[in-house]
């Protein structure tokens, strides 16, 4: 993902910045010898204003290095971010539900962040102080052997200290990273559940698993944080001690004539370059662990084989064919890890001009149902077809364009009223945007806000009402004008006068459509051509309103249980 002309730039800057860095002390030692231990002024001005120039170079440089670092390793942060999201989009309800949400959630935004941080230093300072160490190591010895033996005594306390830190934090900081996805989680649920946290009194008990994840994290968090706090004060006092043994034995070579004053500086310089150098590398070599996790992590989820893709060559519904049929031929499919079937033979079909429903009790596989039609999942035998082409045969992006969905949960997204209209059309207008409002009983609640369409919409949909947002729902999936509409239990919300309301204006907007109704409610489903009525998954009747309520038990126990025993 990175640029190599870029990187080629990134290099020859650091090459700038490593050369002035060693070079200040070298032009030092010559000043300081030739210049000022000789009072020739010209001298001094000659090589000082040579010192300035090499200043402003390793400036310059350091500069641009920076900038070249900082910019690839955010234009690999976006370029991770894109392909994880358009993974995880096209992740089917099996594998999202594999990983969990919070922690795809993490993987993108804190993994790629940790990429990028560790990234960025690699850049700056994983040639550069390479470098820096070898060529200050190699100048220092030229100049000075006989106090080369300090470096015998300082580097090997160093590495094995820092040795000594990283055998320490690397794994605290691994396991950073999973209790990340754990606040995370605990943090989300709360939040998604605050109204029946508050319903149930349980603020408390949330506060202390939220308490309880994060003191775990913060523990972690700072055991691993103490570990590399001991690098700096460890640093000062090497540095320090460095320098004491070098002016110590430095200056008995000078007091002798052994050694000239310049000589002297420029080898504490070089020995601070080295230590520095060896310090900055350990602080890398930290952070790579870190960024070993995440980017493991991100592959997990970009080699995530789909269970559900397309194929080679897809077969390709015809959009604006005459006619639509979508029928089940006895379909099984069950979740994946269990064995027991969610849907059992299940065998019907409905054309357009013609309204189906399904009906049951909670858990018998209605919106399991609805999901197979839009394949969240594949099934295990029997086939679903539009038309006459198996669904698995053509794109989903094809497949998906056929049908207008509502979901049960009536989710809406940030933004305005319009925005949400227009999701599964962008070129629909105001016009067809206020027609699919009032089909959908819509068109009161939003004219009567301030900016119409252009009301906000919160995360959710969280600023309007269960049946306000169930009727948004409804009329997005109306606006996308689809040959196949499904509502997956999304009338349940809504009283009984706006659901008759609704169902008799969506009349005369069918007579083109194949209508798929979901509900538990039996006036939801009363006047459709054909009431499907599962029980345990299976299909255990199927008929008008009139001939389950003459002839299916299971029917009749629910028409008993919500009319008690009266008619409609």
């Amino acid at each position: 993902m990175l640029r190599p002309g870029r990187i080629a730039w990134l290099f020859v800057f650091l090459v700038i910045q490593a050369v002035a860095m060693l070079a200040i002390p070298t032009l030092s030692a010559e000043i300081i010898d030739n210049g000022v231990a000789t009072g020739n002024i010209d001298y001094i001005l000659k090589y000082g204003g040579i010192m300035v120039a090499v200043a402003v170079a390793g400036f310059i440089g350091s500069i641009l290095n920076v900038y070249f670092a900082s910019t690839e390793s955010q234009r690999v942060g976006a370029k991770l971010r894109n392909p994880l999201f358009d993974k995880i989009l096209n992740f089917s309800n099996e594998e999202i539900d594999k990983f969990g949400t919070s922690t795809l959630m993490t993987r993108t935004t804190s993994d790629v962040l940790q990429i990028q941080q560790a990234l960025v230093m690699i850049l700056r300072f994983m040639i550069l102080d390479p470098l820096r160490i070898i060529v200050a190591a190699t100048l220092a010895f030229t100049r000075e052997p006989r106090l080369a033996v300090v470096f015998v005594i300082i580097v090997p306390v160093l590495i094995v200290s820092i040795i000594f830190i990283l055998r320490k934090v690397n794994p605290l900081f691994r396991s950073l990273q999973i209790k990340t996805d754990r606040l995370n989680r605990v943090f989300r649920e709360g939040l998604t559940g605050i109204r029946v946290i508050r319903a149930f009194n349980r603020e408390d008990y949330e506060e202390e698993r939220f308490a309880e994840a994060n003191e775990d994290y913060a523990q972690t968090a700072t055991s691993a944080q103490t570990y590399m706090a001991l690098t700096n004060p460890l640093m000062i006092l090497l540095t320090s001690a460095t320098s004491i043994l070098i002016i110590w034995f430095g200056a008995q070579y000078v007091s002798i004539g052994e050694m000239e004053v310049g000589n002297l500086v420029a080898f504490t310089s070089y020995s601070t370059n080295i230590l520095m150098g060896i310090m900055m590398l350990s602080n890398i070599i930290t952070m790579i662990p870190r960024m070993q996790v995440a980017v493991e992590r991100i592959l997990q989820v970009l080699d995530e084989p789909n269970e559900i893709v397309d194929k080679e060559r897809p077969a390709t519904l015809d959009l604006d064919a005459d006619e639509v049929e979508l029928e089940f031929d006895h379909v099984d499919f069950s979740y994946p890890g269990t064995s027991k079937l969610a849907l059992e033979d299940i065998d019907f079909s409905v054309k357009d001009g013609e309204k189906l429903a399904v009906i049951g009790g909670t858990g018998t596989g209605k919106s399991t149902l609805a999901n197979l039609i839009i394949r969240l999942y594949d099934i295990d035998s029997g086939s679903i077809e539009i038309n006459g082409i198996d669904i698995r045969n053509m794109s989903q992006e094809n497949l998906r364009n056929a049908i207008g969905f509502a979901t049960q949960d009536a989710r809406l997204f940030s933004g305005t009223i319009r925005e949400n209209l227009t999701y599964g059309n962008e070129e629909a207008s105001d016009e067809e945007l206020w027609h699919a409002l009032e089909v959908a009983q819509g068109a009161d609640f939003v004219s009567e806000l301030p900016e119409g369409l252009g009301a906000r919409v919160e995360q959710g949909g969280d600023n309007f009402s269960g049946g306000q947002r169930q009727r948004l729902s409804i009329a997005r999936a109306l606006v996308t004008d689809a040959r196949i509409l499904v509502f997956d239990d999304s009338f349940s919300a809504l009283d009984f006068k706006t659901d008759a309301d609704l169902r008799e204006a969506l009349e005369p907007e069918t007579t083109d459509k194949a209508v798929i109704i979901i509900a538990q409610r039996i006036s939801t489903v009363i006047d459709a051509d054909e009431i499907l009525v599962l029980e345990g998954g299976k299909l255990v009747g199927k008929g008008t309103h009139e001939e389950l309520k003459e002839n299916n038990e299971v029917y009749q126990e629910i028409l008993e249980s919500q009319m008690k025993g009266e008619d409609i």
